[in-house]
Formats: C-alpha cells, structure tokens, sequence
C-alpha cells in the first residue's frame, strides 16, 4: 500500500495553499485525473487543473481529520495512479470502509480544501551541513501550496528540540528564521515529534499535519520509539516525511542512520502520511511541494460505527476502492486507524 512513487513531471500553476505529497511532481502544480463518472475508457482523461481560490467560502465544512465527535468517524483518504497522478470526481460509490473487518456505512463524503495547521519539522544537527540549503528550499516550495487561512510554527531539532516560532499566518516569518539556521549536533527526532504534536494542540484548525525534515535515524532522544509511536497514533496529526539519507553502501554509516528510514516510514504512514525518501538533494524543493498537493486533493469519507463500545481501543480502518471504468489500476492512503473513546 505505500510503496515508494516514481517520478512524474507536474506543470500547472497553483494558487497560493500551504504544505506535503507523492514523489516528484514539479513545484507548481500536480497532474490529477478527473473522473467525471465515465462511461467507457475513452471518457477518462488525464487534466492539469490549475486551483481556484473560491470567492465565497460558504458555511464552515464538517471537520476533515479522522476524529470521534460522538459518533462520526471522519477519515481523509488520498488516491492516485501509478504514476502518482491525483484522482478527483470519484463519487461514494467508488470507496468501500471497513473497521476491524467490519464494512461500514459511508454517511458523510466530501472532498475539500480546509484550511491546514502545519508544523514544520526541520533537522538542523551536524550532518545536515551541506543539505540545510535545499532543506529551505524545500519548505519554500511546499509553502507556495499554503492558502491564507493556514498557520504554521516551526520546530528545529539537534541535540534537543526548539520551537523556533510558534503558530504563524505569515510564511515570511517562518523562512525568515530558517535563514539563520546553523547545522551542528546530533540529532533529537523523537523528541523533536515530541514537542510538535504537543504544540499542535494549540492548532485552530480542524485538519493538522507535519512535515519532517531529516537526514538520520535518532541518537539523542529521551523518549523511546515505542512512546512516540503511540503518541502518534492517538494524535489526530497526518504526518509527512521527507528523508534525507546516505546511500546503504556509504562507509560509517551509524545503526541511527540505518535504521532512520523505517523509523520515519512507521511514524508517518500509521497516521495517513507517508515518507518519502530523496536520492538527490534536487529532489526536495520537488517532494515538498507534492506532499502539500496531497494535503489539497483528499476525500472525506464519514461514517457511524457499529461497533458502538467505548473501550479505548484501538480500531483498525481498510479502505476499498471500487475501480472506475477506463482508468488504470488506482491506491489509496489513508490512517490505519484511531482509539476509540473511553466515555
């Protein structure tokens, strides 16, 4: 289900929106697929579509992120190609939703662009040197995704985690202090996730997400694998990883450095994001940008469970998808699953 995408070139413009997504799309824009119920084959096309900030927002939109408001469940899904191409037009009839194994009635679909709370997440240790341009660059590009009503704050992490600015509508003040940011140490990730889920529940925002920005596995942490792993998948965050790593063959390698890609694959992908590695420092202006593309083209899928228990326990979620007529074979991301409440 989450195996790495291959390279597509993207070239639509994009009107200003904030944050992750799939590999390699160009820094504008995202091809996507609109499905606009076809009949055979050759009604499904293949569109660039320039984004269009709407005049009139109209009434506040249901809340996008998985979460349990009494007794809805709301879970954001992705689809793309093979070619990581977004899909968009699909109707209800093309999802099928299973918790624990039970398939489950979809009352509530949508597809929206909310307004986002963002944390950046940004490796700043000592080998990060030579990657701290690019790293910026990166975030420029994935803020050129950003749209007014998004905030942001930034977390930089070494041999501890910063916040370096709390939450913020202004993209300049976040680059601003990246300018100044120097590479040395060792470096805290699990930390560093740490204090931005924690300062994300300051967030205004219903839909939440992070970027991380990192070259290596943890070797400074005070808190275990184990612990933030949990903390994710209680935290109702979409997480997002760029990795930034020395090829398997390279000489000195750490075990940290070894093992920092599962590490990042397991925290992001258990809540609905996913991380994606870069063999060429070119590549992350590119990647930045996707994974905020990602963020503007999901599916709100909604449902009431009938497993009505409120045992804290944690419940597995499969999405289906029902292929459309005249498109190639499709994926869906999605978080894995979420606690259910004690009361």
């Amino acid at each position: 289900m989450h195996g790495r995408p291959r390279h597509f070139p993207i070239s639509a413009s994009l009107a200003p929106v904030v944050l992750l997504a799939f590999l390699y799309p160009h820094a504008q824009g995202a091809d996507k697929i609109d499905k606009t119920k076809p009949d055979k084959p050759e009604d499904a096309k293949v569109s660039i579509e320039p984004r269009h900030r709407p005049a009139d927002p109209g009434p506040a939109a249901p809340r996008s992120n998985i979460r349990v408001d009494t007794t809805l469940v709301l879970i954001p899904v992705a689809v793309t190609t093979p070619m990581n191409q977004y899909v968009t037009g699909m109707e209800r009839e093309n999802f099928k939703l299973f918790e624990d194994k039970v398939e489950q009635k979809i009352s509530h679909f949508s597809s929206e662009d909310a307004p986002l709370s963002v944390g950046i997440v940004f490796d700043t240790s000592g080998s990060m040197g030579a990657k701290l341009s690019k790293s910026r660059e990166a975030v420029a590009q994935f803020f050129k995704t950003a749209n007014p009503e998004d905030e942001f704050f930034l977390v930089e992490f070494n041999d501890r985690p910063e916040l370096v600015n709390g939450f913020t509508t202004s993209l300049e003040e976040i680059q601003n202090k990246l300018t100044f940011t120097q590479s040395k140490g060792r470096t805290a990730l699990l930390d560093a996730v740490y204090l931005a889920l924690h300062t994300m529940k300051k967030g205004r925002n219903a839909r939440k997400a992070l970027l991380i920005i990192s070259d290596g596995g943890d070797n400074s942490s005070r808190y275990t694998e184990s612990e933030i792993k949990n903390l994710v998948r209680e935290a109702d965050v979409q997480i997002f990883a760029i990795g930034i790593f020395e090829p398997s063959s390279s000489r000195g390698r750490t075990a940290e450095e070894m093992s920092g890609p599962g590490l990042l694959s397991e925290i992001s992908e258990q809540t609905g994001g996913r991380h994606f590695p870069a063999d060429n420092l070119n590549e992350l202006p590119d990647i930045a940008a996707h994974i905020g593309l990602e963020l503007r083209n999901q599916y709100i899928l909604g449902y009431t469970p009938t497993n009505q228990g409120r045992d804290g326990k944690y419940r597995r979620v499969k999405v289906q998808l029902v292929q459309p007529r005249g498109l190639p074979p499709l994926r869906a991301f999605w978080r894995l699953g979420y606690y259910a409440p004690t009361r």
